[in-house]
């Protein structure tokens, strides 16, 4: 990845930062984007920041180039394409990971009785934000005949996970946009898909579980199956091994999980360890078999 040029939204935390790290961690610069700074915090109101995750960038080899967008304004979007366009004139690799729905997402009631000014900002967050890119920045990915790269969560538009409709929707639509990107960024030498985590350890999740990256396993007492948690690290590994690979363009418009890409290129999670949520999945939580009977090491 040394000489190539990315740009990743919704960089400040989880899946974003880890992949713009491990894209660092291959040697390119990384335009870091998002709404968290130092200066001031997102509606999320957390603590992460994009230059937090520059810094990461930089440490792990590459060059990181924190840039604040709200993915929601358009001016802000043109400021974004205009810096690299003037720095660089390209992007070899661009990853969509816009979200910010977590503290929008209602699932313990039925969609009717959830109140829909949140559940409309959920689907705008996560879904105008993807388009709005996209309109803006893919013609600078056609310029390098570039990757794009949508991140969504699961591999199925099977709805079985119980997540609410707003949270479906959002989901499946990224997804859709990676089919559709597959095809029509084919006629222009570029490359379009999408990929999703398994099981996340995202800071958000640890908290959830009540602990930290160094004893993650503990969070197995809140919900047996965190055996088979992953870092985010494990999917910015994945998106590399793609934004690598010369001929990509045979996953072009598909979903491709951690655990699939995993098995195409075998890379680790950053503990040495593969998990592989996919067969956890078909394996224990389809067919409802108690999780702490089986030995999680055999699916790791």
């Amino acid at each position: 990845m040394r000489g190539k040029v990315a740009v990743v939204t919704g960089a400040t935390r989880g899946c974003g930062r880890a992949i713009a790290v491990e894209l660092g961690a291959a040697g390119a610069a990384v335009y870091v984007t998002g709404r968290s700074t130092r200066a001031g915090r997102s509606p999320m109101d957390r603590a992460e920041t994009i230059e937090e995750t520059a810094e990461l960038v930089d440490a792990a080899g590459g060059t990181g180039i924190a840039v604040r967008c709200d993915f929601t304004e358009v001016s802000d979007v043109d400021a974004l394409r205009d810096r690299v366009a003037a720095d660089h004139g390209r992007v070899d690799v661009l990853v969509d990971d816009v979200w910010g729905g977590d503290q929008l997402a209602e699932f313990d009631k039925p969609f009717w009785e959830s109140d829909l000014d949140r559940a409309l900002l959920l689907v705008h967050n996560a879904l105008d934000t993807h388009l709005i890119a996209l309109h803006r920045l893919l013609p600078l990915v056609v310029a390098a005949r570039g990757l794009v790269v949508e991140v969504t969560d699961g591999d199925t538009d099977t709805y079985e996970y119980g997540v609410g409709l707003p949270y479906h929707l959002a989901k499946s639509g990224v997804r859709a946009i990676g089919r559709v990107l597959g095809r029509d960024l084919a006629e222009h030498g570029a490359t379009g898909l999408a990929v999703t985590p398994g099981f996340l350890r995202s800071e958000m999740m640890l908290e959830h579980f009540g602990v930290t990256e160094e004893n993650w396993r503990d969070g197995a007492l809140k919900d047996p199956h965190y055996v088979m948690a992953e870092s985010p690290g494990y999917l910015g590994r994945g998106v590399v091994a793609l934004a690598a690979d010369p001929a990509v363009s045979r996953f072009a418009g598909k979903t491709m999980a951690s655990w699939t890409l995993m098995r195409e290129y075998g890379f680790t999670d950053l503990d040495g360890s593969r998990p592989d949520w996919g067969r956890w999945y078909d394996d224990v939580v389809v067919p409802g078999v108690d999780p702490t009977t089986v030995d999680a090491s055999a699916y790791r």
